[in-house]
């Protein structure tokens, strides 16, 4: 998230409770490493110092209106605080914070000192707890000993079996486990599955190029590790996150990164220590000593203040940021640099790939072969078999629901329908028209967890048995005043809570506790769909929640006199483009919109980041512009909605650029009449396509072979 200047703003802080450990662990950053001003520093935190942390973080939610904020309790071992000054603490943080926005709170401990005392404050406050262990016994008590030199595990792993009980299971958030190659990493992932935690963690061991890991310049000891592991989670069938690995699958298929450790995400990150005193990401004290201060402090500065700071900014340049050794790796974009700490040398100071840069890439390479599927499959040869997949994707999302919501009344009566509309020749088809919107499956992911998705999934249920004309009654707990029937409209209700649908011969019927209608009521309000005269209907989905899919704002459901308006320009627009593109509809290199989204004024033709069968259009949009565009921007929904069911190259590669290039240059130079001015685009594609050929079939799959063949032949059409 940006403040109003286009800054990072800080989302994360990291609060020291205690300066001082109870573990005398011999890979600690903060105790064994350059930075020690740990030694200075009061051992507990005072109440005036959270007094002003909270008063200062209020000040700077209420200033950027963040969704959401963490704070982590952390240390040394914040649980020597003890469970009064904890709980005073989290009464500070909640009575100042969740007035104005959503507190995430989580503590980080060895858990050695974890009792039911610290639990009930963790439970009264809903501080989520993730612990440190590092595998089985051997492996853990390799570093992780107490100050008398004995083992911590049979402590930590009773701290565990605490959280598996049922009153403190939901506040278990999962184990961070340092890597040492001197251990075996499936003994070590064995042992940490085995204790059922929600999520692992695995970290690499702070380093720097002046104090490299152990095994540093002996191949890739690292990445041979984490592949292990990676293998062996593989062979689990995934029972639990694993996020260096989601991280890296995340950003190789062009999604975000999830870790700090990986990727291009701007640090949001601020860090507090024990007297007060603001610090830059804990993980710089490897580096050298003071490399995390800054000099400010919570009585003297702000968080805005703190946010400005040279080397906060430092960690929020992205690519521009990184060495350029690191700028011209392939593999950045999941990468990143690898973690800020991790850089820095004598020498150059941070101006450095990571240290660990050879095993970051053959991880980051070693996980993208893995997961690349090189078989042809149908989506990429024609576009009817490209909807059909991209159906697939959300009935596998519907179905993957299922196993998490079996046994909720609501939801058995709903799976019972759509399994019987799914079986039937006609009501399949009715049930694909809905899975097939192309909203629906990012309102999906997008949820936090099965009973997120639960008020969406039985409109979708409702919807289908609408179109299928199948008799019903389906009900549930709204949280909104309205519930939208993917590709139908909007119910306006009185209120949130309960409400009844009931359905009969393509017709329905809605109750809440204090009122009712029907389609024919005033607080029914249907989409539009427009038949172009040469072509499928498009839907006109001004009123979807989740259609806020584009890099511009969309429009409000727009007035009737507006929709009349939209919907005459856009009729318009496609008999232009009949008329210029006769044959553009039924080529087998564009992937055309089935529904249009309004888009605020002066916004133009989006694709849709997400949707790429959806096509937003400003409201004011001109239909030569429309002309102009749409067979390019069809031809990127196409490339787009392949790359969501089919692996066209291993990630990481550079291919998928050079795919994105010749297609669009191909697609500019078909649309010129002149073809001395489709020259320079055609040189340019001839270049791209040449590359592409040139790649290994390790780098291209069947599916990426196949489109250059079709771009090669395209590029001899049109050059003759």
């Amino acid at each position: 998230m940006t403040d109003s200047h286009g800054r990072q703003t800080i989302q994360q802080l990291v609060l020291k409770m205690h300066s001082r450990c109870d573990l005398a662990c011999d890979h600690c950053y903060v105790y064994e490493h350059a930075d020690q001003s740990w030694r200075g520093r009061p051992i507990v935190i005072t109440e005036d110092v959270i007094g002003q942390v909270s008063r200062r973080l209020a000040e700077y939610v209420t200033d950027t209106s963040p969704e959401s904020v963490t704070v982590i309790l952390h240390g040394g071992e914040p649980l020597l605080a003890g469970p009064a000054r904890l709980r005073d603490v989290c009464a500070e943080l909640t009575g100042a914070l969740t007035p104005i926005t959503t507190l995430d709170l989580r503590i980080h401990t060895n858990g050695v000192q974890l009792g039911r005392p610290h639990l009930e404050v963790f439970r009264e406050f809903g501080v989520k707890i993730g612990i440190s262990l590092d595998g089985d016994r051997a492996s853990n008590d390799r570093h992780r000993l107490d100050r008398r030199g004995r083992s911590s595990y049979d402590r930590v792993l009773r701290a565990i079996d605490l959280l598996g009980l049922p009153e403190y299971r939901h506040l278990y958030q999962g184990l961070l486990c340092t890597v040492d190659v001197a251990n075996d990493p499936v003994a070590v992932h064995d042992a940490l599955t085995a204790l059922d935690p929600p999520r692992i963690d695995y970290l690499l061991p702070h380093s720097t190029w002046a104090a490299p890991p152990p095994g540093h310049g002996n191949g890739t000891p690292y990445a041979d590790w984490l592949l292990k592991v990676f293998d062996r989670w593989e062979e689990q069938g995934r029972p639990m996150p694993v996020r260096t690995f989601d991280s890296v699958l995340s950003t190789l298929r062009g999604g975000p990164s999830l870790t700090e450790a990986l990727g291009l995400t701007p640090s949001d990150l601020a860090v507090i220590e024990t007297d007060g005193s603001f610090e830059q990401a804990d993980s710089l004290k490897t580096a050298y000593d003071g490399a995390p201060a800054t000099g400010y402090d919570v009585f003297r500065h702000s968080f805005a203040e703190f946010a400005d700071h040279p080397g906060v900014r430092a960690r929020q340049q992205g690519k521009d940021g990184l060495s350029e050794t690191c700028r011209a790796c392939p593999v950045v974009e999941s990468c990143g640099g690898g973690l800020y700490a991790h850089r820095y040398s004598d020498e150059r100071g941070f101006d450095n790939p990571s240290v660990f840069c050879t095993d970051l890439r053959a991880l980051i390479e070693g996980v993208a072969e893995r997961i690349t599927e090189h078989t042809l499959v149908p989506a990429v040869t024609g576009i009817k078999e490209l909807r059909l997949a991209q159906t697939e994707l959300s009935r596998l999302l519907v179905a993957g629901a299922h196993p998490h919501l079996t046994g909720h009344p609501d939801w058995d009566t709903a799976w019972r329908l759509l399994l019987s509309l799914d079986t039937g020749e006609t009501s399949g088809v009715a049930l694909d028209a809905v899975l097939s919107h192309p909203y629906l499956r990012p309102s999906l992911l997008g949820a936090t967890d099965a009973r997120g998705r639960l008020p969406r999934l039985m409109a979708t249920a409702v919807a289908a048995s609408v179109r299928a004309g199948v008799a019903t009654t389906l009900d549930w707990d709204e949280p909104d005043t309205e519930v939208y029937l993917p590709t139908l409209g909007t119910v306006r209700l009185p209120e949130p809570g309960r409400v009844e649908f009931k359905v009969a011969e393509g017709d329905f019927r809605w109750r809440t506790p204090t009122r009712g209608g029907s389609r024919s009521s005033a607080r029914w309000r249907p989409l539009k769909r427009l038949r172009p005269a040469d072509g499928p209907t498009l839907l006109i989905d001004d009123a979807d929640p989740y259609r806020d899919r584009y890099p511009t704002p969309v429009a409000n459901p727009l007035s009737p006199s507006d929709l009349a308006l939209f919907g005459k320009r856009l009729r318009t627009a496609h008999d232009l483009l009949d008329e210029r593109h006769p044959g553009l509809r039924d080529g087998s290199r564009v992937l055309l919109a089935t529904t249009v989204t309004p888009l605020r004024a002066g916004s133009g033709l989006e694709l849709s980041t997400s949707a790429p069968d959806a096509l937003g259009l400003a409201v004011d949009f001109e239909p030569e512009e429309f002309v102009r565009q749409l067979p390019l921007l069809a031809r990127r929904a196409r490339l787009a909605a392949l790359r969501q069911v089919a692996d066209l190259h291993v990630p990481g590669t550079g291919a998928g650029r050079l795919l994105d290039e010749a297609s669009a240059c191909l697609g500019r130079a078909a649309s010129v009449p002149d073809r001395f001015d489709a020259d320079e685009d055609l040189r340019r594609a001839r270049y791209a396509i040449d590359r592409l050929a040139a790649l290994s079939t390790d780098e291209l799959t069947d599916n990426g072979t196949y489109l250059v063949q079709e771009l090669q032949e395209e590029w001899v059409a049109l050059h003759g």
